[in-house]
């Protein structure tokens, strides 16, 4: 069996995930929880960069990169069902897929400094990635419309969407006030099964954050019971 190595947060994983159960191959795939970001790592052993996702096909051999093990999954059972189409519809496809992966790099590293201590964080790292999910979105309200985009699922339809699906672990990113297509076009595909099934933890889920305790003076005080006389 292939071991394919992910985060649950991680959106390119999450891409690989969405393959995985789109092609039907449950069976053939086991899906393994990496431990990253964290010193002397085991994964580390399996895969030096410690980068997610990782796929240890059937003969040994690791793939790294979520468009080449995308890739691979589709092409396994012989019938491709992400291939880029030839021609001129090919070249607008992978203009299409270079502007949902731009839009999704630019998220992870806005998300990856919000994973960072508060005194570590850089102000003008997150200032330029928001601005430019902004742009982004807005971009996208207008190419949403394209042919590839409202055809059947296709690599740039699952990468844009696992990007905006960070919207979950980013409360900052607020892309749908003023995106009505984009919105639509999203919620609709995010309905898929293989999309709920691979939906990424919330930002206090992932922080593991202790639920709410009432501040100092809110609380009820309990009363002594009264003593009989």
């Amino acid at each position: 069996m292939m071991k394919l190595y992910i985060t649950p947060g991680s959106p390119y994983a999450r891409m690989a995930r969405i393959v995985v159960l789109e092609k039907g191959l449950g069976s053939r795939v086991e899906i393994i929880a990496a431990k990253t970001r964290v010193a002397n790592s085991p994964y580390y052993d399996i895969n030096p960069s410690g980068r997610v996702p990782y796929l240890i096909c059937d003969d040994g051999v690791g793939l790294e990169e979520s468009a080449v093990i995308c890739a691979y999954l589709d092409r396994l059972d012989g019938d491709p069902a992400f291939d880029l189409p030839a021609g001129d519809e090919g070249r607008e496809a992978r203009r299409l897929e270079a502007l949902a992966r731009s839009m999704l790099d630019g998220l992870s590293v806005w998300g990856r400094e919000l994973l960072r201590a508060g005194n570590e964080r850089s102000p003008g790292v997150i200032q330029h990635e928001t601005d430019r999910a902004q742009r982004m979105a807005d971009l996208w309200e207008v190419e949403i419309d394209r042919q590839l985009m409202r055809r059947a699922l296709n690599m740039a339809q699952i990468t844009l969407a696992c990007g905006l699906g960070l919207e979950a672990r980013n409360p900052d990113f607020h892309w749908r006030p003023r995106h009505p297509k984009l919105r639509e076009w999203f919620d609709r595909v995010a309905a898929r099964p293989s999309f709920t099934a691979t939906a990424p933890p919330s930002a206090s889920a992932a922080s593991g954050a202790p639920p709410a305790i009432a501040p100092r003076g809110t609380r009820k005080k309990r009363r002594a019971p009264r003593r009989k006389r």
